[in-house]
């Protein structure tokens, strides 16, 4: 009897373990500030899921409107980053916590230019990177990058 009673116990504790470590749904907030974006666009700024912020593309628009920054490239480069920047610090991140950035460029020849300015806004400790020419970009950008990040990312 002792033996099944002690049984009955590694049993009863193996599942009160499990139930206890099974993981939660993940929780996902959809997020927008208009710090960057304009208004009424059929998309998220960003999407939060748990401590993982997924941030749509952002295009080198000045705040709050469809305007492309005057200037080129390299100004509307520097937007895009000024956007993300602003977005990321809008929901608690910055630009430390950034883990992955994709870049699309309509011009391939421009990368150089885009990269005197991404290099700019960070300190040596670089995010995950990809580029890539593109046939056209919203609003005729010429530049336009999404990222993801990582709370507390830049802690460590």
């Amino acid at each position: 009897m002792k033996k099944n009673q002690l049984m009955l116990s590694v049993i009863t504790s193996l599942l009160v373990a499990c139930t206890a470590s099974a993981k939660q749904p993940a929780k996902v907030e959809f997020l927008s500030s208009a710090n960057a974006l304009a208004a009424g666009l059929p998309f998220s700024e960003a999407v939060r899921v748990d401590d993982t912020l997924y941030l749509s593309g952002q295009v080198g628009t000045r705040p709050g409107t469809r305007e492309l920054a005057p200037g080129g490239m390299k100004e509307e480069a520097r937007q895009v980053m000024t956007n993300i920047k602003t977005t990321l610090e809008a929901h608690g991140y910055s630009l430390r916590d950034l883990v992955k950035c994709t870049v699309m460029l309509a011009d391939m020849s421009k990368w150089g230019d885009f990269n005197e300015i991404y290099k700019s806004y960070f300190d040596g400790r670089y995010p995950a990177r990809s580029a890539m020419g593109v046939n056209g970009l919203a609003l005729g950008a010429q530049v336009e990058v999404e990222c993801i990040a990582v709370a507390n990312a830049g802690k460590g």
